[in-house]
């Protein structure tokens, strides 16, 4: 069976935190007729962490849960309604709209869908050539040469053979390589990487998440990985940060999650994790019933409540549970550990 490599796998870091995000929460106001306020969709909703220099971290939970969202709002796509977020020393709501460039430069993004994000009337050149130029590279040699050795950094070589090329000439895979080489152009010190491999065949799934932990590692640029595929997280993050509804209910170095989980929502997501044995194929899977609540109006105090096995009246719906810490650096969100 394919692994994906993991070239510099870390236990604990002593580094200073890069982005440190305090009591997140992003909300989306909902209107009928424009202007009557009905609600709002409780997309994050109290989130704190933070990022060392050079780690690579997973975000991970069902469609819906928020991860996205979290995503967006750390890249300045979203403002957020509470909270903070802190950049190398800085908090984003300092920054104006020079300072929001500036940073925005410093963060790169890999989105999901290679092929929608990137525009179609433009070739490779034009495309990789684009954020220098926005960015004050004025230089045409240094521009061309920062484009070439991009591009072979993301193993799309010889350069000649794709500078010409427009998006639609690409594969899959070429196309998500152009991605992360426009994510890579101006040198960031972090890449958040949404869902980079969900669009993509099988088959190049492993060739994608490898390039990015190689580049990762080397660059020793800080990782963000958005997915909701626990079956690669174990060779790709050091760390992982499992949502559900909004919040972040458990979070682990990656052995110790995926070996020990203990809030039941993680459980739960490993349950359901396809089993590669046919022997165990038919075997009956214990997943929770039920669907993931609407972030519109979510249940009260604990998020997973209404599906959980272990709900505990009085306890699980009357009060938010905070962080427990069962095992050394593991916290979970659930009264089961109080």
């Amino acid at each position: 069976m394919t692994t994906i490599q993991d070239p510099s796998r870390a236990t604990g870091r002593a580094s200073p935190s890069l982005l440190s995000v305090s009591d997140l929460h992003t909300w989306f106001e909902l209107r009928q007729w424009g202007f009557l306020r009905v609600g709002a969709v409780h997309a994050v909703d109290g989130v704190t962490f933070e990022l060392a220099h050079g780690e690579a971290v997973a975000f991970v939970g069902e469609s819906g849960c928020g991860k996205s969202s979290l995503a967006r709002t750390l890249l300045g796509l979203h403002r957020p309604t509470q909270g903070e977020v802190r950049f190398d020393g800085r908090s984003l709501d300092e920054l104006d709209a020079r300072g929001l460039k500036a940073y925005r430069a410093k963060v790169g993004y890999v989105q999901q869908d290679p092929y929608g994000a990137l525009p179609p009337f433009l070739d490779v050149r034009r495309i990789l050539a684009e954020p220098l130029i926005i960015h004050g590279v004025k230089d045409r040699e240094e521009r061309e040469q920062r484009i070439r050795s991009v591009l072979e950094e993301v193993r799309l070589s010889p350069p000649d053979e794709y500078l010409g090329k427009f998006p639609h000439m690409l594969s899959g895979g070429q196309q998500q390589r152009v991605v992360i080489a426009r994510a890579l152009i101006l040198a960031p010190a972090m890449i958040i990487a949404d869902e980079p491999v969900s669009m993509l065949d099988a088959s190049v799934r492993v060739e994608i998440l490898n390039l990015l932990r190689g580049i990762q590692a080397k660059r020793e640029l800080t990782l963000a990985f958005i997915t909701h595929d626990l079956s690669t997280v174990r060779h790709f993050a050091e760390r992982i940060f499992v949502m559900y509804a909004g919040r972040v209910v458990e979070s682990a170095p990656v052995d110790d999650l995926l070996d020990h989980p203990q809030h039941p929502y993680t459980q739960a997501l490993l349950a359901a994790i396809a089993d590669p044995d046919a022997a165990n194929a038919s075997r009956q899977r214990e997943v929770p019933a039920g669907e993931p609540p609407s972030l519109l109006h979510p249940p009260a105090a604990c998020r997973f409540h209404p599906r959980c096995p272990h709900f505990m009246a009085g306890l699980c719906d009357a009060e938010d549970p905070p962080d427990f810490e069962p095992r050394r650096r593991h916290l979970s969100a659930c009264w089961l550990h109080r």
